[in-house]
């Protein structure tokens, strides 16, 4: 036996126990003649101790000891002198009596502390030592905690976790598809499912009316913090429903995340909001409900007064930032600085402050103080208030506003940690249209079922129908998506037709799913969550990466294992692939 308690078990009531620890050596003190290693293992850390009366052979194999060397050591609990209360075991250390090197460790590239001296790139490299870390450690505990209690509620609600396949079909919508070679049938690719949506349909049409699974998905697109060319999900079906049903269901599994992860209670239905108003209010389908500073819109009182940036606008749009009228002319600067950069890509920022002497803007001459004070009007901009103008295109423009309303609501320490407002967005368009390649893009996904009352729309005025679809959001992230889905064939054909396939290919991409819904398709709908984003939130993260165990870095790259990496020439053969080069 290695040991016979954990590193982070030990408390005052063992004390005199003789015990024995493995783990690794997280540092070493020498203090006069007494000589102490802390002994860290997944549970926490222990302290050891030997001074001038232990045997001078144990001193010196202990001051032998390096850092993460992997030692088992024997001693008796006894109360320490000195306390530390910032550890679970800080009123106790062991009295070494034996001391076993188990492997010696070479010096780390970084140090292995929760304030660690390594960069990202680096600790990926070294992601093995990187999990030692605190921080991981407790990011991975709240993931499988997190995980648990999706089943625990999952079952309690007589759902059913049914496995679906990797090795899928390639079909186009959505992004792009990883592609595997199929060996046996040469010039033939499998895809990795984007997320399991046919299967968990088919599964409806075959009687299981309650899915669910935690499942791995891939996505071959851009990376940034909140996203991983594979991921995890909540995936969840149910049959026989309406949205009502779905959003109930679903906000159940929210409740019980927060209250029993976090200790975290809500009163009441979480609140919903449509697209249409998400985007005149906050710019984006995801706002940060936590603080005010909606958008206005200044369009009627701001153009036609000779002021070029707003008349030669289709759209102006402001926030106002309550009592901010003291901002100085320094912070405005770099305020305008912000707003041109390249994310946000804004002309320029205007901008005016409301007082009691009236409305100073940086736009005075082309104004009345009377046309003034209907912008502030307009604005809802009260006394000390300061209010910030963009203009452009009505897209590009609340885009900016969005950007610019979290920023300000960032410096003025509105956006407060722990605290979460979920609420659900709904009534979506059900298409985009994209002028480039002159066609309608479904907003979702092909089998999201137009609103009821838009269903006679849906091909003579595509641009007009509302999708019976919602998406979760905490705190500006979107967090889970789903809809109830089409379960007729003729409508579903109606779809592809809208979406530009001719019969011939939405019968070779999707005609499983066409002729299963022929034999007796139940009404059905269902979500899917970010299991990733739901666990960065809850640990107040920005980031998914350090709650995935092996992330991918910005360029969808595994540094520790060199992945992606070339296949010999012998693999390639065998597939019947040439690797041929781009040319720049």
């Amino acid at each position: 036996m290695y040991r016979t308690h954990d590193c982070g078990e030990l408390r005052l009531s063992d004390s005199d126990k003789t015990v024995t620890l493995a783990g690794w050596v997280q540092r070493l003190r020498k203090l006069g003649g007494m000589t102490f290693v802390d002994l860290r293992d997944r549970y926490g850390i222990t302290q050891l101790v030997v001074d001038e009366k232990t045997p001078a052979e144990l001193r010196a194999a202990v001051e032998s000891l390096g850092r993460e060397y992997v030692v088992q050591a024997t001693g008796r609990v006894a109360e320490r002198a000195s306390k530390n209360p910032r550890l679970a075991t800080g009123d106790v250390e062991i009295l070494l009596e034996s001391v076993t090197v188990l492997n010696p460790s070479e010096l780390p590239p970084f140090t292995i502390e929760d304030d660690t001296d390594g960069g990202d790139e680096l600790r990926m490299r070294f992601r093995y030592l990187d999990l030692r870390r605190a921080p991981l450690r407790r990011a991975l505990e709240l993931r499988h905690r997190m995980a648990h209690e999706v089943r625990r509620y999952m079952d309690s609600q007589r759902f059913l976790e049914i496995e679906t396949p990797y090795l899928i079909k390639s079909t186009p919508e959505g992004a792009r598809d990883f592609v595997v070679p199929s060996r046996i049938h040469r010039g033939e690719f499998y895809a990795l499912p984007q997320s399991p949506q046919t299967f968990k349909q088919i599964l409806m049409v075959g009687g299981y009316d309650r899915y669910f699974q935690i499942v791995r998905c891939f996505r071959d697109e851009d990376l940034r913090a909140d996203r991983q060319p594979e991921f995890t999900q909540i995936d969840c079906e149910m049959s026989f429903v309406e949205r009502e049903d779905v959003l109930g269901v679903f906000e159940g599994l929210a409740k019980h995340l927060f209250k029993s992860v976090l200790n975290v209670e809500f009163d009441g239905d979480f609140p919903r909001m449509t697209y249409d108003d998400a985007m005149r209010l906050y710019g984006c389908d995801k706002p940060d409900i936590r603080f005010g500073m909606t958008i206005a819109d200044l369009t009627a009182a701001a153009k036609g007064r000779g002021f070029a940036a707003f008349d030669n606008a289709e759209y102006v749009g402001a926030i106002t930032a309550a009592g901010c009228a003291g901002y100085t002319r320094k912070q405005l600067d770099a305020l305008a600085e912000w707003v041109r950069r390249p994310q946000i890509g804004a002309g320029g920022l205007a901008y005016f402050r409301t007082g009691s002497e009236g409305v100073k803007s940086s736009f005075d001459k082309y104004y009345t103080p009377e046309e003034l004070r209907d912008m502030a009007s307009a604005a809802g901009a009260a006394e000390g208030d300061l209010t910030l103008i963009l203009a452009g295109g009505r897209k590009a423009t609340l885009a900016g506003l969005s950007a610019l309303r979290l920023e300000m609501g960032a410096r003025l320490g509105l956006r407060t940690e722990g605290t979460f407002k979920p609420l659900w967005v709904v009534d979506f368009p059900l298409f985009e249209y994209d002028a480039e390649s002159g066609r309608f893009y479904a907003m979702h996904h092909p089998f999201t079922s137009p609103v009821p009352e838009d269903m006679s729309k849906l091909e003579s005025s595509p641009a007009e129908v509302k999708a019976n679809a919602y998406d979760f959001v905490v705190n500006g992230v979107e967090i889970g998506g789903g809809s109830i889905r089409i379960h007729n064939a003729e409508l579903q054909r109606a779809m592809f037709r809208v979406l530009g396939f001719s019969p011939e290919e939405a019968e070779r991409q999707f005609g499983f799913i066409i002729n299963a819904f022929r034999y007796g398709a139940p009404p059905h709908g269902g979500i899917a969550f970010g299991f990733d984003r739901w666990c960065a939130i809850f640990g107040g993260s920005d980031s998914i990466r350090d709650y995935i165990a092996f992330p991918k870095n910005n360029s969808g790259k595994d540094t520790m294992i060199d992945s992606p990496s070339t296949v010999s020439r012998e693999q390639l053969d065998e597939l019947g692939l040439e690797i041929t080069e781009i040319k720049k």
